[in-house]
């Protein structure tokens, strides 16, 4: 008789096919065979208690390793459970799949337990969403979602796998089950793009470039160091893009970026698109070339007219422009010494005015003071992530990683709640590294209890939780649209001592007031070796200049 396999066991060959060594998921009977053929491909199992985070703890996987995520989900609720895991990862660009159960197709509109058109749901927010019509198909429909997640900019896919495809089994040699299958995405760039850029570069007295989170996509660290050096232009940082350079590295430029957008003759915008973040592309000089490298032809240009767009993989685009430059770029690298000098008497200037808060011994807590003590407190290993409103808003302020790859955030959707599922998936695909997540207490309140799927796993990681007991940067929109009268409506939580909520756990937990006190007990949660949270009461009376500066409150 001929060997035979199930639809569930043909999932996880496809998913060991693609690299892919967990799962992220929360048990439900349309998914329990792809348990099983994952028990006999390796592949670890980790069962979170909400599929939200399932999804956030995939994406958050394929931003640390490169490789895609994969969460596993049921039916119905289950699906729909995931579905802002998905959006999120959609407008962050991260490869992830997401396999939601679904009824049997011999029920199909039937009304079978937990049926939802989920495909249509989901088609919007990903790249690629599709049935499994048959067993036979099962693996290589997995594979072909794997591909549509790297096609241009990365992004999610989706599949429904019904009850009955995946419960049944078919003979072995009736299945195809793809193993080499991808191609290189890395896209050169057109040739006269690069060599116009380089002309551009060589004649440019005032340059700056940002490097967004694509960089780090395209694990293009060594080219635009390399770029950025030898061409020597100022660099500053966005998104999974810090870290790019080290902190004190003479290039790198934090606090005086909006100068450099008013001033520069020349910006060059890699991997970020002109949303919200950006001011629509309006925070650049309308007198300055700009440039923009993107992975998605259709982010180049949108909302902003641009000198130059180069579509194509950040590296290779950074490493053609500076070959190109090299023979042209004359005395240019060395007259840029005084621009570098102006841009860090700026940078040294707003750093000095910012200082003393930094350093303050205010009770409560200056939440400046909390994000500069985690600022000290990393090392070069320390991943570092945020999730939160204000208090986060506050950190991309201070918070500069020191490697490469080593922040985290949830990216232009703003999702609150996705710390505890990136901090999972971190700690789980680079058990070598540090994980430090700073939450707004209002973001820990989304997903908090998952800090009981880090204890059962064993993921030590270090959470620090800035309290003021309120969702703040909706507060101070409320105050200044309707007044003081009418700013605690509907954003006023409760006084959680989530330290002694650590600890119920099994976990390491502190209470802090004293600011003084911040350090030692950052310290103490890294020598625990425990998941762990630092419950740090901030003041709630103090708001972030981002959080003032948002443009939903003009």
């Amino acid at each position: 008789m001929s060997e035979t396999i199930s639809g569930g066991h043909l999932v996880a060959k496809a998913l060991k096919a693609e690299g892919v060594d967990v799962i992220y998921t929360l048990c439900g009977g349309h998914i329990i065979d792809i348990y099983d053929g994952c028990v006999d491909e390796g592949i670890e199992v980790i069962d979170v208690r909400h599929e939200q985070v399932a999804a956030h703890a995939a994406d958050g996987y394929a931003r640390v390793t490169g490789k895609p995520g994969c969460a596993v989900v049921t039916a119905g609720p289950g699906t729909t459970d995931a579905v802002t895991g998905v959006a999120n990862a959609f407008r962050a660009e991260s490869p992830m799949l997401l396999i939601g159960g679904q009824g049997a197709l011999s029920q199909h509109k039937m009304g079978s337990l937990q049926d939802l058109p989920h495909v249509d749901m989901m088609t919007p927010i990903t790249k690629f969403a599709a049935t499994v019509p048959s067993t036979e198909r099962v693996a290589d429909i997995v594979s072909m979602a794997f591909r549509e997640c790297f096609h241009g900019a990365p992004g999610p896919s989706f599949l429904e796998i019904p009850r009955d495809v995946l419960d049944a089994k078919i003979p072995l040699e009736k299945a195809r089950i793809p193993k080499n299958y991808r191609a290189s995405t890395r896209q050169q760039g057109d040739p006269e793009a690069i060599e116009r850029l380089a002309g551009m570069l060589a004649h440019a007295e005032k340059p700056c470039i940002l490097l967004g989170s694509q960089v780090w996509t395209c694990r293009a660290t060594d080219a635009a160091v390399d770029f950025v050096r030898g061409l020597n232009i100022p660099a500053y940082m966005n998104g999974s893009g810090r870290g790019t350079l080290p902190p004190g590295d003479p290039h790198h430029f934090q606090l005086s970026r909006r100068y450099a957008f008013t001033e520069a003759d020349l910006i060059i915008i890699v991997g970020t698109p002109f949303d919200f973040r950006m001011g629509y592309g309006k925070r650049l000089s309308p007198s300055a070339t700009v440039v923009q490298i993107d992975l998605d032809y259709r982010t180049v240009g949108k909302n902003r007219d641009i000198d130059l767009g180069i579509v194509g993989d950040a590296g290779l685009i950074l490493t053609g422009a500076l070959q190109a430059a090299g023979g042209r770029i004359g005395d240019a690298v060395a007259k840029r010494k005084a621009w570098m000098d102006e841009l860090r008497t700026v940078e040294t200037q707003a750093y000095e005015k910012r200082l003393p808060r930094q350093l303050s011994g205010s009770d409560p807590i200056d939440p400046y003071r909390l994000v500069h003590e985690i600022n000290e407190f990393l090392t070069e290993d320390t991943i570092y992530i945020g999730d939160g409103g204000d208090i986060v808003t506050f950190s991309g302020q201070v918070v500069q990683p020191k490697s490469p790859g080593h922040w985290m955030d949830p990216g232009p959707l703003g999702t609150l709640g996705v710390g505890m599922a990136f901090a999972m998936a971190a700690k789980q695909a680079r058990r070598d590294k540090e994980v430090l997540c700073l939450f707004g207490d209002g973001a820990f309140s989304l997903t908090g209890w998952d800090f009981e799927t880090m204890i059962r796993f064993d993921l030590p990681f270090i959470g620090v939780i800035g309290n003021n007991s309120s969702m703040n940067q909706i507060r101070y929109g409320q105050a200044v649209k309707y007044g003081e009268a009418r700013a605690r409506v509907g954003n006023t939580l409760g006084d959680i001592r989530y330290g002694d909520f650590a600890k119920l756990l099994g976990g390491h937990g502190e209470e802090v007031r004293d600011p003084e006190e911040i350090g030692p007990a950052l310290q103490r949660a890294r020598e625990s070796g425990k998941p762990s949270l630092i419950n740090v009461w901030v003041d709630p009376e103090v708001y972030a200049p981002g959080t003032m500066n948002q443009t939903m409150y003009k």
